[in-house]
């Protein structure tokens, strides 16, 4: 999906006109045309909420856009604000990729009519009975020095820490097998998490999608929007939540990737297990995603249940093999459509691509040499 951005930021609302369903909508003249966004976002403004509302895209997106609404719009009426960033995702979401959404969407309807939870507990957020008190102690404080109190970074950019009580990892566990009994037992066929796991379930399609948005947006987000502003932390707006299963006739180890994601939360459900161990090999950009990993790049991190691990979701890793017993991780992919956009017209992407960097130091002393060498000719000294 590519939205229109504009550096056009100063167009004044005409006087407002009423929409399809009744309530009055600005419009603002040419911009309603040519549907443009800020490239920057209005970081002071505080965007509405649009939860609750009968929506084909999820509420968080377009609080995410929001931000990015020209000056004029901002000021109007949700519903004003809502008919405009409306406009605007529909016209450049293509009609298949609408399509997919519409398919996918009555595809989790019928699961939803017919499968019976077991644990209804799980399916609205409730952090006392989530969260051990450590996590819960830093997210309400919400500052960095607290995050970082709970926290390990063993490389820079991924950072464990505990999450979860062993009871929630218990009824989740539970709830899984559940609906994986309920799918053989009515041998409904579902989608897998992606398309390197054979074997696990997706959340959002049994009903789980509130509960991990909440997740998302009171728990990963805040922590997100310290440590990965620059990748799109602070206006994550959408997730892909899932299980993945390793073991005896599961999948047994996942290859080397990065995921679908800007954010991506980690945690290890159980069971009994052995090896199973994440390794991380550096940050990349799509130019450089196959490029050699540095040594100081390299880290191998031992899964414990319970305990997540936050990283980018252009951090280069895989598993290696589950060589006995059952081991069930929870990963939710926490995505930015903002972010997703923007990087479109980005050229330069070493504040966070590690060989980006490493290109980008050596220009700089190459420039640096050639410079100095210039120097010391015109000194009539001989280059060293």
């Amino acid at each position: 999906m590519s939205f229109g951005v504009s550096r056009k930021e100063t167009q004044q609302p005409a006087p407002p006109s009423t929409g399809h369903n009744g309530n009055v909508v600005a419009v603002v003249p040419s911009m309603a045309t040519a549907h443009r966004l800020r490239l920057n976002p209005n970081t002071e403004h505080k965007p509405e909420s649009y939860e609750g509302l009968q929506l084909e895209f999820n509420p968080l997106l377009f609080s995410s856009l929001e931000r990015y609404l020209p000056p004029p719009m901002l000021s109007l009426s949700r519903d004003s604000k809502l008919h405009y960033m409306r406009d605007i995702v529909l016209r450049y979401s293509p009609d298949g990729e609408r399509t997919r959404v519409q398919r996918h969407r009555e595809y989790r309807q019928k699961i939803i009519s017919h499968y019976q939870p077991l644990h209804r507990e799980l399916y609205t957020m409730n952090a006392s009975n989530f969260f051990v008190p450590s996590f819960l102690k830093a997210i309400n404080e919400n500052k960095e020095e607290g995050f970082r109190s709970i926290m390990a970074e063993p490389t820079p950019g991924v950072f464990t820490f505990e999450m979860f009580h062993p009871r929630f990892c218990e009824l989740l566990l539970s709830e899984v097998e559940n609906f994986e009994k309920w799918v053989h037992e009515t041998k409904f066929r579902i989608m897998r998490p992606n398309t390197m796991n054979k074997f696990g379930a997706v959340l959002d399609d049994f009903g789980l999608d509130t509960m991990l948005d909440k997740l998302m947006e009171d728990f990963i987000r805040p922590i997100s929007k310290v440590f990965y502003s620059g990748m799109g932390g602070s206006t994550l707006d959408s997730h892909h939540g899932f299980v993945v299963e390793y073991g005896i006739h599961r999948d047994v180890e996942l290859g080397f990737h990065v995921d679908d994601s800007e954010v991506t939360l980690n945690v290890c459900l159980g069971k009994q297990f052995s090896g199973g161990d994440l390794f991380f090999r550096g940050v990349r950009c799509d130019k450089h995603v196959n490029t050699e990993t540095q040594s100081d790049e390299i880290l191998d991190y031992s899964h414990v249940p319970g305990r997540a691990v936050l990283h980018r979701g252009r951090h280069r890793h895989g598993a290696r093999a589950t060589t006995s017993g059952h081991r069930c991780n929870l990963l939710l992919w926490c995505r930015s459509s903002v972010f997703r956009e923007l990087r479109k017209y980005q050229k330069d992407f070493s504040s966070w691509c590690g060989e980006c960097q490493r290109e980008k130091k050596e220009r700089q002393r190459v420039s640096i040499a050639a410079t100095k060498q210039e120097l010391l000719k015109r000194e009539g000294k001989p280059a060293t």
